[in-house]
């Protein structure tokens, strides 16, 4: 049970997706213009995440090295078909809000690192709890991330006024150039505090 707990907090803390390993920049980068739309994203990544290391971990010892990643790459592009239509019929406005990074889940690299990394080689409850720490990790940062883009940029969250009526929007970080520079202060302050933390 302790090992289960441990892929959990890895996943959300030590070894967060974004913010330490920062691997899955595409997505994060480009959807985090809402609250909503990180969550969005968020969520359909942890399910295809739990799914493909619960799949690929158990058929693990029936697949020949020579077609591994090829391999992985079909269970998680299967997973991933799943999830869009199921938000195509049942929430059209996130998987139009999402657009082409919804099929893109495919791709990306967090996925795919933990088939290789993990999945492979352990049993399917220990598979499953580290995509969903993953995911979960992975969900707050864009979430965090998001909250931070959108209140700056509209002075909203969640369509929520939050900001005084006299705020002036910085349309800035709704756009490509703020991604980045949100990002970068956000990995530069948790850098910090773990520095200190260590110093400790």
């Amino acid at each position: 049970m302790k090992k289960l707990f441990e892929r959990l907090y890895n996943g959300i803390v030590k070894e967060n997706p974004i913010f330490t390993q920062v691997i899955g920049m595409c997505p994060t980068l480009a959807v985090t213009t809402s609250v909503g739309n990180a969550i969005g994203m968020g969520l359909a990544t942890t399910v295809v995440l739990i799914c493909s290391n619960a799949a690929i971990s158990l058929v693990r010892k029936f697949i020949p090295s020579s077609i591994r990643i090829p391999s992985f790459i079909v269970i998680i592009a299967s997973f991933v078909t799943m999830i869009e239509l199921l938000l195509e019929a049942y929430i059209p406005a996130l998987y139009s809000s999402l657009g082409i990074f919804l099929p893109l889940i495919v791709v990306n690299c967090l996925i795919l690192a933990r088939a290789e990394a993990y999945a492979s080689k352990n049993n399917v409850i220990s598979s499953i709890f580290d995509g969903l720490g993953m995911g979960l990790g992975f969900t707050l940062a864009l979430t965090v991330l998001g909250a931070v883009r959108e209140l700056l940029g509209t002075g909203k969250i969640l369509n929520i006024a939050i900001m005084p009526a006299s705020y002036q929007p910085a349309i800035i970080m709704i756009l490509a150039p703020g991604a980045f520079f949100v990002l970068g202060i956000l990995m530069a302050l948790l850098n910090v505090y773990r520095s200190k933390k260590v110093a400790r």
